[in-house]
């Protein structure tokens, strides 16, 4: 394969229109997470990870999970809890087995925002969905975010 390979062109382009779509879609919730709950799109996305944690085995990620999860390195993980944990939206304690682990929990108040915030989220996510499927480009792309179905 050459730089100038059709098979390289096509993908290149394929993975720019990935790349549209998703900044497309970023931009479109934060702004409506920003203006109605002052919660960015990553702040929005850890909150709900973290609730979704549960009690029981297995049940509490630690930091590298989280990260993991907001698609984030654990550094800037770290900085983006502690920015929360101090608007007292997480509470962050050492795991009981592990004394080098630290869990973080999302607080009463987090769970709040996070309850107001989801049908913005939602409403924001299928607004972008349905602008770009108008982009003939984007269409597919869109109709495969629509039809995927991924565990939770």
């Amino acid at each position: 394969m050459t730089a100038t390979d059709p098979a390289l062109t096509a993908l290149a382009q394929s993975w720019c229109a990935l790349s549209l779509l998703h900044g497309k879609i970023e931009a479109h919730v934060e702004r409506a997470l920003q203006t109605k709950h002052g919660l960015s799109v990553r702040e929005y996305s850890l909150l709900d990870v973290l609730n979704r944690q549960h009690d029981g085995e297995g049940g509490h990620l630690q930091m590298k999970q989280v990260a993991d999860a907001v698609v984030l390195s654990q550094s800037a993980t770290t900085r983006l809890v502690t920015r929360l944990e101090e608007r007292g939206l997480l509470a962050r304690y050492l795991c009981p087995t592990d004394r080098r682990g630290i869990y973080t929990d999302v607080s009463e108040a987090g769970a709040a925002l996070l309850a107001e915030a989801r049908p913005t989220n939602d409403a924001a996510l299928r607004e972008a969905l349905d602008e770009a499927a108008r982009n003939p480009e984007l269409a597919p792309l869109v109709k495969a975010v629509k039809t995927l179905r991924v565990p939770a």
